[in-house]
């Protein structure tokens, strides 16, 4: 059991949530591809909202690209995790980091993928 673990209720969702904005914080300070997708983020949800589609794909059209955002933090949280263990260049470091970005990459192409089908 890990001692960082314990709090319940009403205290447990205020450090979660606590522990959440601190990441998205080092997400956004730390990694230019986030930043980038967030700016993405802000031009192409509000450009859904002025086009004329259906519940079902604007919301499609929002969902793919918040999932490419969820990507990426999972992706640099790897990344993160295996320059913590070694900066040594090592075979399978380099497998993880490239299924991260290989993951991101098919994130990305959901987005360019989902919205052309639905725009044209």
């Amino acid at each position: 059991m890990s001692p960082f673990k314990g709090q319940t209720g009403l205290k447990r969702i205020l450090n979660a949530s606590g522990y959440s904005l601190d990441g998205l914080r080092a997400a956004f300070t730390g990694e230019a591809a986030f930043r980038q997708l967030v700016w993405l983020n802000v031009i192409l949800i509000p450009l859904s909202f002025f086009l004329n589609v259906s519940r079902v794909e604007q919301a499609l059209l929002i969902a793919v690209c918040l999932l490419a955002l969820i990507v990426e933090l999972l992706n640099s949280a790897v990344e993160a995790a295996i320059d913590r263990i070694s900066l040594e260049l090592h075979p399978l470091s380099k497998n993880a980091k490239d299924m991260g970005s290989a993951a991101q990459f098919v994130a990305l192409s959901m987005i360019a993928l989902v919205w052309a089908v639905i725009l044209l």
